[in-house]
């Protein structure tokens, strides 16, 4: 795809530098770390920004990521926060700014027809994987949890089918082997500003390539809860340490019970070497390991009973025998 991409940039004949950047006017739908960085992308090309359409913050839901409402005040630019963006009220407030773009930075409400018709030029959303892969909610944490070795970012034109539109930019990233998934989301994050701001200037002149997904290359993913955090020992400690990486924090962490307590894995490296019987936890040399269904993990951070706690914390108060997880 990406290779695609490059082909279509050459076709087109323009070095950056030549490309005419005429005025152009937005409507922006954002939210999170991408719509921050996005949203500042096209304030920093010149684009008409005349209304940003985001989410008031979930006092339920941990707010570690930067405000796109406060960047829109920063710079003197209308914020609406409408719970359903597609209502009739919310559709005609739109359509009476005559945008040339709409762009969705990870925007968390799907845009139906009478908006999407809208924009003269076209609506785009930045998706947070390499489309067509990972479609759909949470790509980061998935893509963690299926062991990829790489990521990105896709710019792509919406339909009211999710992230299956014509892709004009691509970035990619690595995932390292002991990544977690703020650190994989802040490449992301970094992917999607790339993207945007080299393709930005071909959009404004209306000469962006266009590449059309082959849907069968990938699949579709929905959200993730905190209960799907629940670790299964009987799996190998590859998939384990996944899970472990996909889910911390910010994320809600990987769980588990021992000694019939709560216990959250905050932290996990792949050990060397097997170690026979069920899957257990145990500390050995200050250090703390578990004991997976094929495999072992060194446990570099966890929780028991809702408190951070150290290896030689543990086994001085309960000792450096095995002690069976009760789930």
């Amino acid at each position: 795809m990406r290779g695609e991409l490059e082909s279509a940039y050459e076709l087109n004949g323009f070095p950056q530098s030549s490309i005419r950047n005429p005025y152009v006017s937005a409507v922006v739908f954002a939210y999170h770390n991408v719509g921050v960085r996005c949203l500042s992308v096209l304030l920093a090309h010149g684009v008409d920004v005349r209304l940003v359409v985001t989410h008031r913050d979930n006092p339920n839901e941990n707010i570690w990521f930067e405000s796109v409402a406060d960047l829109a005040a920063l710079h003197n630019i209308e914020v609406i926060t409408p719970d359903n963006p597609n209502m009739p009220g919310v559709v005609e407030k739109i359509a009476a700014l005559h945008p040339d773009f709409f762009f969705s930075f990870y925007y968390r409400e799907m845009l139906k027809a009478p908006l999407l018709v809208i924009p003269k030029a076209g609506a785009l959303n930045m998706h947070g994987s390499l489309l067509p892969k990972y479609r759909g909610r949470v790509p980061v944490n998935w893509a963690i949890i299926r062991g990829e070795t790489e990521t990105g970012a896709t710019l792509h034109y919406m339909t009211e089918k999710p992230d299956n539109g014509d892709i004009v930019a691509q970035q990619a990233v690595p995932i390292l082997p002991d990544d977690n998934a703020l650190q994989v989301f802040q490449k992301v994050t970094v992917a999607a500003e790339m993207a945007l701001n080299q393709v930005l200037p071909e959009l404004r002149a209306g000469c962006a390539p266009r590449v059309k997904q082959d849907l069968s290359l990938g699949a579709y993913f929905g959200g993730r809860r905190a209960e799907d955090g629940v670790i299964d020992w009987q799996q190998s400690a590859v998939d384990i340490h996944n899970l472990v990486r996909a889910v911390a924090p910010p994320y809600p962490g990987a769980m588990t019970r021992l000694m019939n307590m709560p216990m959250r894995i905050l932290q996990t490296l792949l050990a060397k070497g097997t170690t026979p019987g069920k899957p257990a936890f145990y500390v050995e040399g200050g250090r703390a390991y578990a004991i997976c269904g094929q495999g072992m993990l060194e446990i570099v951070r966890f929780e028991l009973d809702g408190r951070e706690i150290d290896a030689a914390e543990f086994a001085g108060k309960y000792g450096t025998q095995r002690f069976e997880f009760n789930c």
